[in-house]
């Protein structure tokens, strides 16, 4: 099964080559990747522990306290993630720095060359680079985001992962894993191994009956958020809950009360390592001090960041674009407003194979005025469907043609200045971060 789905912004110059060699074609078998591999003499296999991240919502916050953990323990770290905002190198984190602009001209002609022409889509073949650049540099951990699914995904080649780790699982990319949540359950956990630790986030039922018995079906000890382990807010602090063993540790650097949960999620996993530079300094300075751009992002530089400034107005940049994650970012607005009593208006720009109709009703009780607009992307949703979706779940919602007139109009609004919150999803918020060197993720 092959389905056309690209969300990438071409705008490295070897990265469109790859593109254009290689269209991205999901393919649901891991067959191809594992054919290049072995051309290229198995990097993945050379790459030191590996930490394997897949669910739906959370992933890339969650790797980022992954990262920060592991780094505040003095541990040199890889990371592979997706997709990226602004530059394809993002997604290619060596031993803590990106990977350059020579290093993906030379990585693309050798894994160019060990594919020989073979069928292999643009996604497969930029992991195997990123898998050869991380066997090249010696690291103590490599921390792997699933691209799409989990079991039929092209990073889920590992076959004894130090540790794996399943953030929430909701209903998203219906297109390709769904249409049942248990089906997108049991796609993201098939990166459980046998005899392998996993570490999962808490579930609805449906998801965790599915993960349970894959866990259970390969001897897979399982840790639980919620059963065995539990994880909350406590005068502002996250305290951590184990068996034999409590942590007071400081709030999470990434804004909002579901981050308290991610933060948790990578601390257990962390623990699992069972390596003595893992200590308690470390989980503290790794929570308080995780970035990950484009959740919950507070815009402070460029253009859009200057007219709010000059209301008044702060600017936040979050990815949500799906009901569950909606529900997350809410419950964050809700927070920040509740901080000083000022309005909250959206700006939302999102993928028309999104579920808007179920992302907008987690607004409903919060009032915010919402603008939308269509982006860089020819699978945009139409400004004027957005705002329908918005109006049906109650939202006072006006059309704009660009996210500048959209943000313009917000801010030209009567009354206090408001929290603006520009949301809808990733590739959306990259194309604000896009617009000055000054907020690309470095």
């Amino acid at each position: 099964m092959s389905i056309d789905y690209d969300p990438i912004r071409a705008s490295d110059r070897t990265i469109q080559r790859l593109r254009a060699l290689h269209p991205s074609k999901i393919d649901f078998s891991t067959g191809r990747v594992e054919r290049l591999l072995d051309a290229m003499g198995h990097p993945e296999q050379r790459m030191g522990r590996v930490i394997h991240v897949a669910g739906t919502n959370g992933k890339g916050s969650t790797t980022a306290y992954l990262r920060a953990i592991a780094e505040a323990a003095g541990l040199t770290v890889h990371v592979l993630t997706s997709p990226h905002l602004v530059r394809f190198a993002e997604r290619i984190r060596i031993a803590g720095r990106l990977i350059t602009d020579a290093e993906l001209d030379e990585l693309a002609d050798l894994v160019e060359a060990k594919n020989q022409g073979q069928p292999i889509s643009f996604f497969e073949i930029s992991t195997c680079l990123a898998f050869e650049a991380f066997a090249r540099t010696p690291a103590d951990l490599a921390v792997i985001e699933v691209g799409l699914g989990g079991r039929y995904d092209c990073t889920n080649v590992f076959a004894a992962p130090a540790v794996s780790v399943i953030t929430p699982v909701a209903l998203d990319h219906l297109e390709i894993l769904g249409p049942e949540l248990s089906k997108i359950a049991w796609e993201k956990a098939g990166i459980i191994k046998r005899g392998r630790p996993v570490v999962v986030a808490r579930q609805v039922d449906e998801a965790l009956a599915v993960i349970e018995a894959e866990a259970a079906g390969l001897d897979a000890p399982m840790m639980l958020l919620g059963r065995d382990f539990d994880a909350y807010e406590q005068r502002g602090r996250l305290v951590l809950q184990f068996e034999d063993q409590l942590l007071d540790l400081p709030p999470p650097s990434l804004f909002g009360p579901h981050q308290f949960e991610n933060a948790a999620v990578a601390v257990a996993a962390m623990l699992r390592l069972d390596d003595p530079r893992i200590d308690d300094a470390a989980l503290a300075r790794g929570v308080a001090s995780a970035d990950w751009p484009g959740r919950f992002q507070s815009l402070t530089k460029g253009p859009l960041a200057a007219k709010a400034l000059a209301r008044g107005s702060d600017i936040w940049l979050d990815g949500a674009h799906n009901p569950h994650g909606g529900a997350a970012l809410a419950q964050s607005v809700a927070r920040l407003a509740a901080r000083d009593g000022r309005p909250v208006t959206l700006v939302v720009g999102m993928f028309g194979r999104k579920d808007a109709s179920g992302f907008f009703p987690n607004f409903t009780a919060l009032g915010p005025r919402v603008f939308t607009t269509p982006f860089n992307s020819p699978s945009a949703a139409p400004a004027d469907e957005l705002a329908a979706a918005a109006r049906v779940a109650g939202l006072h919602a006006t059309e704009s043609a660009s996210i500048e007139e959209a943000v313009d109009s917000a801010l030209a609004e009567p009354g206090p200045a408001p929290h603006l919150i520009i949301c809808g999803g990733l590739h959306f918020v990259g194309d604000v971060l896009a617009m000055t060197p000054e907020t690309w993720p470095t």
